[in-house]
């Protein structure tokens, strides 16, 4: 299968890579291991024609997993604001699969800087939609807790894929802006909002906290009183690879992990994992005064992933996975 990852230079874009790789050398080992299952049900006393099926389906997709053929489409070579070289670029690929992770994600310059963030995040969404559709290649889009408001109507809130997106900042905008786009050229796209991401390498919360906490110095006042899912960027490809899997698929799905808790609470567990000593003391936001609003709670519910059978894990065991993880950049 042909993937082409916008984007996939950044963050999510290095984790899809390593996640979606080709692992050609693998493929032995599957046809070994599905003929010792098969010898083994074979060996047993009532017949396994069924499981023996779905022991040759679960290899077949890991088989295409193996043979993967990722088209990183960044700058310089690749811009999603020149329409026309993209979607030239893109039906020559002849992708099956478009991840879309381009995008302006910094809150506080799409503020400052509303143009450029409509540009990237709209106009560059559609142009990437239009890209897909000349090709027919299936499109899964990357999108933003951002979307919602961030005052839920009570607590204890989780936004549902079904809920009206009222944003409150020009990224949460800009992003819905696109997602809108997308719609419109592609109904049966894929598009999957995360939130609070981390992953190896960074930028993120996450590695500027694990940074502090190593130094000395004063307790470090975090932000207790915002709500939302810590995911990392492995757990997001985890699912953007069973999205590959189902392209029956398609609208909002909301893909972070399970539970919710504050940036206190994440700093905390955080240092726990570490062994790191230093003190963390809640504060709120107002303490913390930035040029875009964050929301209270951006908690998202993933209702779509749960009816298809599919959980993603708790915020704490990701971390813990993620701390544990030799290339996590901590």
């Amino acid at each position: 299968m042909k993937i082409l990852i916008t984007g996939g230079k950044g963050m999510l874009g290095r984790t899809l890579q390593k996640e979606l790789k080709p692992q050609g050398a693998e493929d032995s080992r599957v046809t070994e291991r599905v003929s010792d299952e098969r010898n083994e049900r074979r060996n047993e006393l009532k017949p396994q024609g069924a499981e023996d099926s779905r022991v040759t389906e679960r290899v077949s997709d890991e088989r295409n997993e193996r043979r993967n053929e990722l088209i990183i489409a960044d700058l310089p070579e690749w811009d999603i604001l020149d329409a026309d070289a993209f979607t030239e670029k893109t039906i020559a690929a002849a992708p099956d699969v478009v991840i879309h992770c381009a995008a302006m994600t910094k809150v506080d310059d799409c503020e400052t800087k509303r143009d450029l963030a409509f540009k990237l995040n709209e106009e560059g969404s559609r142009n990437v939609a239009l890209a897909c559709k000349a090709a027919g290649a299936r499109l899964i889009a990357i999108s933003t807790d951002y979307v919602f408001s961030g005052e839920p109507p009570r607590e204890p809130w989780a936004w549902s894929e079904t809920d009206i997106p009222r944003p409150r900042t020009v990224y949460g905008a800009s992003k819905f802006a696109g997602e809108q786009m997308i719609h419109m050229i592609l109904p049966d796209a894929a598009i999957l909002r995360i939130a609070w991401l981390y992953g190896a390498g960074g930028p993120s919360f996450v590695h500027t906290m694990a940074k502090l906490g190593a130094q000395e110095g004063p307790a470090l006042k975090v932000v207790n009183d915002q709500r939302g899912n810590p995911t990392s960027t492995k757990v997001v490809a985890d699912v953007i690879r069973f999205l590959i899997s189902r392209p029956d698929v398609s609208g909002i799905i909301h893909g972070t992990c399970e539970d919710q808790c504050t940036w206190y609470d994440l700093t905390v567990e955080l240092f726990r994992l570490m062994g790191l000593k230093r003190e963390v003391v809640p504060c709120t936001t107002e303490e913390f005064p930035r040029p875009a609003p964050r929301p209270r709670n951006s908690a998202l519910k993933k209702s779509v992933l749960n009816l298809l059978g599919y959980r993603t894990p708790r915020w704490q065991d990701a971390l813990r996975d993620f701390v544990a993880s030799p290339d996590s950049g901590l």
